[in-house]
């Protein structure tokens, strides 16, 4: 995900902050931010601190200036595109991802890959990123994670060992979580995930079939 490892969601916040993270990954933390506000007075204060050390940093000479200065402007996206707030949008998924996806909640291509479960994914920025339906009380295969997996509950929840993940909460898993989330009975589970490597099954021959069959 970024060269340093990845285990808090304060810690998410703080390369967010820093720029560091890849497009889907910015993409999600964005999202959670438009949904949740518990984060959103942690990212001003980072924000403000890092404002505050480069006030510290003493001037220097930058060479090219003025075609420097030209290429960041060039990539800049047009200011009607850039968010102007983090208030939620009315329904459907949140701005930045349909502006990544291209799809909204009612649009979406869905793959069946498993009974009661469905997925739309596309590879970007070294990362591949996924929306997922789960239908109601499933359960997903054991798995483990070669590299880092992040989540972000659009609707529903899922369960796993570490406990419950609701809409606008965020589930960081590693290769440390070994775990198997089963969507809430209520209503289906809705979830935008950034992997930056494979998962790995660890469950049972015998549960594996299980998943097969649904």
């Amino acid at each position: 995900m970024v060269h340093e490892h990845i285990d808090t969601v304060d810690a998410l916040m703080a390369h967010y902050v820093a720029g560091s993270l890849p497009e889907p990954a910015r993409v999600l933390v964005e999202s959670h931010l438009e949904m949740k506000s518990d984060h959103r007075w942690l990212v001003r204060d980072l924000e403000s601190l890092s404002g505050e050390a480069l006030e510290d940093i003493s001037e220097a000479a930058i060479s090219e200036r003025d075609a420097r200065l030209a290429a960041i402007f060039a990539s800049a996206p047009p200011a009607e595109d850039a968010p102007t707030d983090l208030q939620p949008s009315r329904g459907g998924f949140p701005r930045a991802i349909r502006n990544l996806v291209g799809y909204d909640v009612d649009t979406v291509p869905w793959k069946t890959k498993l009974p009661g479960f469905k997925e739309y994914s596309i590879d970007i920025d070294g990362c591949e990123a996924s929306l997922m339906w789960i239908r109601p009380g499933r359960a997903l295969p054991s798995h483990t994670h070669k590299g880092t997996e992040l989540t972000l509950i659009l609707d529903g929840a899922f369960n796993d060992a570490r406990g419950r993940f609701g809409p606008g909460d965020i589930s960081i898993a590693d290769e440390s979580v070994d775990h198997r989330p089963v969507a809430e009975k209520e209503r289906p589970c809705i979830a935008f995930i950034v992997l930056d490597a494979p998962v790995k099954l660890t469950g049972s021959f015998r549960q594996l079939i299980g998943d097969l069959i649904g």
